[in-house]
């Protein structure tokens, strides 16, 4: 059985072993939190942060997540929101005038968050999504491709872009330096949008699946490809060096399971976490709030969205390309986190499923 290293409580063993599995299974290297009550009852890594196995993963390794990272790009809106700087019901105009041509004058703000602004497609160069102004400005210019709330489609690399200039007009900082000064800051989360070079040696780049080379790109649901006529990323551009230092707010996020899971409890305990208060109540019920239940375009499957988030029975959280995730549950104040280098084909990959499922095997143990 493969060597897992952390730290967890004996009621939640489930977890550890089946991290154990996946490696054994033949994947690369992976992290896995559960946070109970803003407390790790769970933080465990094992495997290898490299393709070739010879870096061990450890404790202070990271990956980029993906799609993961819009759950801090939302948590970012949330707070503004909390704080009345942010109308989530207000046109995107009133805070980026520009933004208004082309039709999108009834875009509200919600629609961004809610994957319902119809701006679904990422149609630019692979090297403007690491140009802000550029990125951004494009998308200003962009006419939606359906009214803005009435059906919804997988915003895969454009929500971080529209959410974070909102964020940075309302704020005057980036939304890498708002979260991380506002969110991770606070809370001594490891986890960054926008990776300096300082942090290069401890990154476990993505590894592609069995069969597949750095050209592999994803189409089924959370790729970073959409379904429509949006430019491909592939794992090489992902895993270079552009991509790190960019803020792609939608799927740039480099963190481990443990600085997810901690960030995402604020939003599964009301609010504050180890005496740190960044929503309120009300903030973190506003993410649960339903904008859409339906097909998505994209997605190709029927899908609740919240604010900023999927939203799954009374659950919510969301994963990203190459199977990490994270799912907060409120009731239970819990949040479980996976972070992974290995890439699955998506239709195979029910590897997060696995470890949440592993993760209410001990929380049953726990509250009774």
């Amino acid at each position: 059985m493969a060597e897992i290293q952390g730290a967890y409580d004996d009621l939640f063993t489930a977890v550890p072993s089946a991290l154990a599995g996946l490696l054994d299974a033949g994947d690369a290297g992976a992290s896995v939190a559960v946070f109970v009550d803003g407390e790790p009852v769970v933080d465990v890594w094992g495997g290898f942060a490299d393709a070739d196995r010879t870096i061990r993963w450890q404790q202070d390794t990271i990956a980029n997540v993906y799609s993961v990272t819009k759950t801090m790009t939302a948590l970012c809106a949330l707070i503004l929101a909390d704080r009345g700087e942010l109308d989530l019901a207000a046109p995107v105009a009133r805070y980026w005038p520009e933004f208004a041509a082309a039709g999108k004058e009834r875009v509200l703000v919600r629609h961004l968050l809610s994957h319902t602004a119809g701006l679904p497609d990422w149609d630019g160069p692979i090297e403007d999504l690491y140009d802000w102004p550029a990125a951004t400005a494009r998308l200003a210019a962009q006419a939606p491709q359906w009214e803005p709330g009435s059906a919804a489609g997988y915003h895969s690399l454009t929500q971080g872009f529209l959410v974070g200039e909102v964020v940075r007009r309302i704020t005057g900082r980036s939304v890498g330096e708002f979260f991380a000064e506002e969110g991770a800051g606070p809370l001594d989360a490891d986890f960054h949008m926008g990776l300096s070079a300082e942090h290069d040696h401890r990154v476990a780049l993505a590894v592609p699946p069995s069969s597949w080379d750095e050209n592999y790109v994803a189409s089924a649901p959370d790729s970073s490809a959409s379904r429509g006529d949006g430019t491909a990323v592939r794992i090489r551009d992902g895993n270079s060096v552009a991509w790190r230092r960019a803020q792609i707010p939608a799927a740039s996020g480099f963190g481990n399971a443990r600085s997810v899971a901690l960030v995402q409890s604020v939003t599964a305990c009301g609010g504050a976490v180890r005496g740190v208060r960044l929503l309120s109540q009300a903030g973190c019920d506003r993410a649960r709030e339903e904008q859409f239940s339906g097909e998505d375009r994209r997605l190709g499957m029927p899908i609740r969205w919240g604010l900023g988030y999927g939203l799954f029975g009374n659950t919510f959280g969301w994963g990203g390309w190459g199977g990490s995730l994270v799912t907060i549950d409120p009731d239970a104040r819990m949040a479980v986190a996976y972070v992974t280098n290995q890439m699955r084909e998506p239709a195979e990959d029910a590897r997060g499923l696995e470890l949440v499922m592993a993760a209410y095997d001990g929380l049953q143990g726990l509250r009774t």
